[in-house]
């Protein structure tokens, strides 16, 4: 983990575009999570934009809910969005994912950034950044997948 964030890379062989919009479909978000602990949305779907507010049902072990907001969103680029949890009292996570056109495909970044998550100490002393970036390769892997059906 390099300060605050962590990242995978991987080309994937289609054009930004089709990836993007799986990325801001959130209603979509569970056939490529890697980690598991996505189970759906919690709201009507929609296409994600700045500003938008959307909850997900997670399951690890226990069953929880986070709300998310999207800060960052340029188009085919990059999307990012920050989660909360128990009103605010935990969370502060940004999930980010960022897209390069390369020649043969798409560079995707993803990156867990925990510089404004409020258990910040605690997780990385952890095993969540070992295991985050496992979940983080099958997620470029599943995305990989989702896009070239």
């Amino acid at each position: 983990m390099k300060g605050n964030t962590l990242s995978v890379r991987r080309t994937i062989p289609v054009e930004p575009e089709k990836i993007f919009a799986l990325l801001a479909d959130a209603a979509k978000h569970r056939e490529f999570d890697g980690s598991g602990t996505v189970v759906g949305t919690r709201a009507e779907s929609r296409p994600l934009a700045l500003g938008t507010k959307f909850g997900m049902s997670m399951k690890m072990g226990l069953p929880y809910s986070m709300a998310n907001v999207v800060i960052e969103y340029e188009p085919d680029r990059r999307i990012a969005w920050k989660t909360t949890g128990l009103g605010g009292l935990l969370g502060g996570r940004i999930w980010r994912y960022e897209l390069e056109r390369i020649d043969g495909g798409t560079a995707v970044t993803e990156t867990w950034d925990l510089s404004e998550d409020k258990q910040r100490f605690f997780l990385k002393r952890s095993k969540f950044p070992a295991a985050t970036r496992t979940n983080m390769a099958r997620t470029l892997e599943r995305i990989e997948e989702a896009v070239a059906r």
